[in-house]
């Protein structure tokens, strides 16, 4: 796709508010943003952005507690199971997978409601439908490779509700390769040790061997009760550009493109190859295709970053999430890239994120990615939220599930000692 393939329109004025030159003050740059914020002004003063502060933790809190337990529990049946039953082991982390997904599901539903707008090229087409009821609900295969572009550190959550509406459901088997220093946070870093994710340190001579390790592991079979041999489900998400954009990374990426000769992209950071390239060619027998895709927040102005305006205040606590989140999705086949060549690949890589580009650009000028090639008329609109309203709940079910069954173990254990004690009187 070039740039002449897409549908170009007059760049949009931001609407910004005249400023106040009264008594010759002129607004700081950091007021004018204020002014010029894309969701507009703060829906809620400081007393309601206070109440919905205490709301949020509350909820928020009361599930990290339960993920903090539940971590504990894993941790605790984790080292036995994984000896006794592996296959058990990653039964049980997919479930707390998936109770994490929708915890930033109805997370985001009730604090942070924005509409998800959706198109793709004509290879996705048949695979991105919505539902009676206005969800989206996609069609990707159980075993895939996942890029993006890296807006905002919130790129992950909305990717990971993705995996919520797939058909099959994939938010308990999703794998994310993290920056290593997120390694050190507590509960967040053990909590994704456990999930099986990945933490790089961007030197390949360290990650190689445990990239290797953990990859090896995603590409291995399981024999069935029944002797038959099959692959786990698994998306594996990479962001190419190891981190989301910022004014520092984009100087860092202009300084990289002039150093080895290559176009600077106006929207993106340049991609690092090296690694997507490694991954592929250790899962290029267990998976098929990667899909692609370009993510872009409305209202955020050309030379902007998101994460100037679309912080975890901002979204979560003064109601100014993003108006919406859109998504340009493709694929491409294993098959049909360079990877019996490390340098073909890196070119691979470069031309389709100049292609990223190009959507981009086409967004910023218009307000919109093409619209679907994918066997729908225009573009699908929906919302991040669950099926149904009381799915949250399923976020204690693992806990209360446990207590039972430690409760019952107690029982039991009570009444063997009760048993013994009277046999021995006897």
């Amino acid at each position: 796709m070039s740039t002449a393939e897409l549908r170009q329109r007059p760049v949009a004025k931001d609407d910004v508010p005249a400023p106040n030159l009264a008594a010759g003050i002129t607004p700081s740059d950091d007021e004018k943003k204020k002014e010029a914020h894309p969701s507009g002004k703060a829906q809620h003063g400081p007393i309601f952005s206070a109440l919905r502060a205490l709301t949020f933790g509350i909820y928020f809190a009361t599930s990290c507690i339960v993920c903090v337990i539940r971590i504990h529990i894993t941790q605790i049946l984790g080292c036995p199971l994984y000896l006794l039953n592996r296959d058990f082991y990653y039964a049980y982390m997919a479930l707390t997978k998936q109770s994490f997904g929708l915890l930033g599901t109805t997370m985001t539903h009730w604090w942070a409601p924005t509409k998800i707008r959706v198109s793709g090229d004509a290879s996705v087409a048949g695979q991105l439908s919505i539902t009676p009821d206005g969800r989206i609900e996609c069609a990707f295969p159980e075993r895939l490779v996942m890029i993006a572009n890296h807006q905002i550190y919130t790129d992950w959550l909305y990717l990971w509700w993705v995996g919520y509406t797939n058909n099959p459901a994939m938010h308990g088997h999703l794998y994310i390769i993290l920056k290593e220093s997120l390694k050190y946070i507590p509960v967040i870093g053990p909590g994704c040790l456990l999930f099986g994710f990945i933490f790089m340190s961007r030197k390949m001579a360290t990650d190689q061997p445990r990239l290797a390790h953990r990859l090896q592991k995603l590409r291995k079979k399981v024999i069935s009760p029944d002797g038959e041999e099959f692959l786990n489900p698994m998306w594996l998400l990479l962001f190419p550009e190891g981190t989301n954009l910022s004014n520092n990374g984009r100087a860092k990426s202009a300084k990289w493109a002039e150093k080895t000769g290559v176009k600077d992209p106006r929207h993106l950071l340049l991609p690092r190859s090296t690694g997507t390239f490694f991954c592929l060619n250790e899962l290029q027998e267990t998976v098929e295709y990667v899909y692609d895709c370009t993510v872009a927040y409305e209202g955020i102005p050309r030379g902007g970053y998101g994460e100037e305006y679309f912080t975890l205040s901002s979204t979560y606590f003064r109601g100014r999430p993003p108006k919406s989140v859109n998504f340009y999705w493709r694929r491409f086949a294993l098959a049909d890239m360079p990877l019996d060549d490390e340098e073909k690949f890196s070119k691979w890589m470069q031309d389709r994120w100049y292609e990223k580009d190009d959507l981009l650009e086409q967004y910023i000028s218009t307000g919109r990615f093409p619209a679907n090639g994918a066997g729908i008329k225009g573009h699908i609109e929906t919302e991040v939220r669950t099926r149904h309203w009381w799915e949250f709940i399923k976020i204690f079910i693992m806990l209360g599930a446990f207590g039972l069954t430690f409760r019952l173990i107690l029982q039991a254990l009570n009444s063997l000692q009760s048993w013994a004690a009277s046999r021995v009187n006897n």
